[in-house]
């Protein structure tokens, strides 16, 4: 095996994909480091799966590197797959299996199953594990792989769309899940699209775009480049504020019992707002970073693709 790029548990760098002439991944960059939870977004066709499929030895890479657990995932994919469990966003199962015996069988690709933990999960996610595998709607089939791969005593977690056809409560259930085992130092690699589980559970997030890396980092970092909202209601007008360098947005409205001041402000320029609004003795104040939604958005809509290179739209380079 070779020696690891750095102490990350997955390393990727410039790594390139084509499926025919579309260039699924085009010299994407991602870095898990061991014990996080690590948020991987992308519109549909950005590469996510791709990434995955390369990460889980699934397909070879036309460039770049990646290691994981500091070997090659195409050459040392036996040696990998002992120390992870996978999630993939649809499953299919056995029809005429048991739940159970899915969960079982399923579990016993990925290594050492967790009877506890499994028998604990089977009831948390309220899985029947009694009932043929053929009765099963989607929400059922992915709590079998979830209960399956979450009971597994591995390092590294690869979920990719892990809650596919729950409902909310078990979406929550999941959650749950996954802070407990990253409590216990797992690594778990999230590609989601419901980014309020991203941003509940993860450390840090990386969002791709047209098989591109164009942003990575703890939401803090992410949301130190974007503007902040802050809405206020004051007995007069603040003063000072249009005079703020990065200040954008401003607005005062005139109201029976006040003035009702609205502003974007940047990251720099955040202390002063706050400090002028806060010097009109304000009877309401609320400073609102971007939700990770927002900060999806905006690199989703503004960066710019590499090399106007066509991005990939087919399924297989989600």
């Amino acid at each position: 095996m070779r020696k690891s790029l750095s102490e990350e548990v997955i390393a990727g760098r410039g790594l390139v994909k084509h499926f025919g002439a579309t260039r699924a991944l085009d010299g994407l960059d991602l870095s898990v480091r061991g014990g996080e939870v690590h948020g991987f977004l992308g519109p549909n066709g950005a590469g996510k799966s791709t990434t995955i499929r390369a990460l889980l030895g699934q397909l070879r890479l036309d460039g770049g590197h990646a290691e994981v657990f500091g070997a090659d995932p195409w050459r040392d994919a036996v040696a990998i797959h002992e120390r992870l469990a996978y999630v993939p966003g649809d499953t299919a199962l056995w029809p005429g299996l048991s739940g159970g015996e899915c969960v079982d069988l399923i579990g016993g690709f990925h290594g050492q199953v967790n009877r506890r933990r499994r028998d604990e999960l089977v009831e948390r996610f309220e899985l029947d594990p009694t009932k043929k595998a053929r009765t099963y709607s989607k929400g059922n089939r992915q709590k079998v792989a979830l209960v399956a791969a979450l009971s597994c005593e591995a390092e590294l977690f690869v979920l990719d769309e892990p809650t596919s056809g729950l409902d909310p409560l078990m979406e929550a259930v999941f959650q749950q899940v996954v802070a407990e085992l990253n409590g216990e130092g797992r690594t778990v690699l999230l590609s989601s699209h419901i980014l309020a589980e991203v941003e509940a559970l993860c450390d840090r997030v990386t969002i791709i775009r047209g098989g591109h890396t164009v942003s990575t980092g703890t939401l803090e970092e992410l949301r130190a480049g974007t503007l902040t909202t802050v809405e206020a209601t004051t007995p007069d007008r603040p003063r000072g504020l249009k005079d703020i360098d990065g200040v954008t947005d401003l607005d005062h409205e005139s109201r029976p019992h006040g003035v009702r001041t609205t502003l974007l402000a940047t990251h720099a320029a955040l202390p002063e707002a706050v400090a002028a609004v806060s010097a009109a003795r304000p009877t309401d104040l609320a400073v609102r970073p971007p939700s990770l939604e927002q900060l999806f958005l905006e690199h989703y809509q503004e960066s710019p693709l590499p090399g106007g290179v066509p991005a990939a739209t087919g399924g297989d380079a989600r």
